[in-house]
């Protein structure tokens, strides 16, 4: 956990500037000839909005830009724009105070996590979400309220053109936002990045382009990919101006539009098939453990001698790599301690039961002199090196991925660090075979779902949280008892995902759920091309 302290002053103020390229674009696209319009800037930073409307002549009626750093608007002030003022303060305040109401809002909000909101923003925030009929979170970002904010300013016709994190097209926290962005507005346009727009903090980030119009009923979207900022030059923007996909209300993601209108609606096909079922219905995923320190929890074979830890040191595999197939066994295991891997969990008692043991209490000396006793998830336990949570699972899910998202029979029945979310089968009428539901995983429509319900981040890693995992669909058959051991012999022999997907195609989806020919290469080039667009994140400018 960061403590505010430790944090940067970027991070505190969100200060990462809008390149000037996309500035251009979104006024472009936003002011498209008209002359008259009253335009909003919440978070003026630099200046950059201001001197695109300066150098490229878009007429307006006024601008008013708002930025909570007096130094940065001071330099927003030296921009001669006409009919224009600079408002030193807090936009959050503003927007609940103002009575203004704008055809126009356009900028790049501060990305700042909740802990770093001082009072003030977290009950002026907290407003805004009442005002729009939303629950305020404490899991959110300072951008959301900035998007909430600045739709509610909008006159009866209005738009907004924001540059905002890639994360408002997936992660949990903004879910509502998207709910209340998808109804609010009439037609969004999202354009995306193949390339790094900010390499330096590895933040993917999309244009949101959004229009309302009270005497419209379609609720329309679409989706654009350039490859850099410089592409924008020559987009053009009228492509924007018709979006073409209905919004599905049921969907919580908007990475489902990276799609076609084709492929939303195969897999709207399968994702309304009673025959296939979530993963949530035939087990329960769960983090692992929540360690504090893993370095000081998780041990190699060295440690568990040389400090006399045997009594309390238990099999674990904590990390993806030590894991080369979808099945686990006690050889990888015992392979792994050899090799002087950290293999073993050590899950202390309490010290009046351990004070017997010298070696071991020296073992926790030298983690309070490291000062792990004071670390955030020890401090709060009632003795710190006593681990909570600790269970073992069925299965074993890697919580992040490159080229695909492993879901990992734990036959060894070791523990896990909080790299790996644990499954545990539900108690269902019909017993689910542990070995059936992980063969029956490993197929092209699962993989192209995981996809979708997960999250990309800077570096190309594909993160699923627990509920996210509980979502992909499984074609779950219990004759795929055997090919669970096949497809492990598979990983174990080195051959490549296509190859498996290619064999468990065959019998997972066409022989077991009569998918036809045309349906497995539809599933696979899904998966393959979200998988391509979110491997394109470790590519900077």
């Amino acid at each position: 956990m960061k403590f505010i302290e430790d944090a940067s002053k970027e991070k505190l103020r969100g200060g990462f500037y809008t390149p000037e390229n996309i500035a251009a674009f979104i006024l472009k696209w936003a002011v498209n000839g008209n002359k008259n319009y009253d335009i909003l800037e919440p978070s003026a930073g630099d200046g950059v909005f201001l001197e695109q409307i300066k150098e490229n002549n878009f007429e307006h009626e006024s601008v008013t830009s708002i930025e909570l750093v007096p130094e940065e608007a001071e330099k927003c002030k030296k921009i001669k724009v006409k009919n224009s003022k600079i408002i030193t303060g807090d936009f959050l305040s503003y927007c609940n105070s103002t009575n203004q109401k704008f055809d126009l809002v356009i900028g790049n909000p501060p990305y700042i996590r909740y802990q770093y909101f001082d009072k003030n923003q977290r009950e002026e925030a907290e407003k805004i979400f009442k005002k729009a009929g939303l629950k305020y979170s404490k899991l959110t970002n300072i951008w959301v309220p900035f998007v909430v904010g600045s739709s509610l300013l909008l006159k009866e016709k209005g738009k907004i053109g924001f540059v905002l994190p890639a994360e408002i097209l997936q992660v949990s926290y903004a879910k509502q936002l998207r709910e209340f962005l998808a109804h609010f507005y009439n037609k969004i346009s999202i354009v995306s990045f193949k390339k790094l727009v900010f390499p330096k903090i590895q933040q993917e980030v999309v244009l949101l382009l959004c229009e309302k119009n009270h005497l419209e009923k379609n609720h329309l979207i679409e989706h654009l990919e350039v490859n850099d900022a410089s592409d924008l030059e020559k987009l053009d923007v009228s492509k924007l101006k018709a979006p073409k996909k209905k919004i599905d209300f049921k969907n919580s993601k908007w990475t489902f539009y990276f799609l076609d209108q084709k492929e939303i609606d195969f897999l709207e096909k399968f994702l309304h098939d009673p025959r296939l079922k979530p993963l949530r219905h035939f087990a329960k995923v769960e983090v692992g453990m929540t360690m504090g320190s893993n370095e000081f929890f998780t041990v190699p074979k060295q440690i568990v001698e040389e400090y006399n830890l045997s009594e309390y040191a238990f099999p674990l595999v904590g990390r993806s790599v030590q894991s080369q197939g979808n099945v686990f066994t006690k050889s990888d295991w015992k392979k792994n301690a050899i090799e002087g891997a950290r293999a073993f969990f050590i899950q202390f008692p309490s010290l009046n039961k351990l004070k017997s043991n010298k070696k071991a209490m020296n073992y926790i000396k030298i983690g309070e002199e490291k000062g792990i006793n004071k670390w955030y998830k020890c401090r709060i336990r009632d003795e710190w090196q006593i681990v909570p949570s600790a269970w073992i699972s069925d299965a074993l899910f890697i919580r992040r991925n490159n080229l695909f998202p492993r879901l990992i029979n734990n036959k060894a029945k070791v523990y896990t660090t909080d790299t790996m979310h644990r499954v545990s089968l539900n108690k269902n009428k019909e017993p689910i075979k542990i070995d059936a539901l992980i063969g029956s995983y490993y197929n092209s429509l699962s993989f192209a779902l995981a996809e979708l319900f997960g999250r990309s981040h800077g570096g190309g890693v594909l993160e699923l949280m627990p509920s996210e995992a509980e979502n992909i669909l499984i074609p779950y058959h219990k004759n795929n008892e055997e090919l669970s051991e096949k497809i492990d012999e598979m990983f174990r022999d080195n051959k490549d995902i296509d190859s498996i997907l290619n064999f468990t195609d065959n019998i997972i989806l066409k022989k077991n759920y009569g998918f036809s020919e045309e349906d497995i290469r539809m599933a696979n080039s899904i998966w393959k091309k979200l998988q391509r667009r979110r491997l394109n994140r470790n590519r900077v400018i």
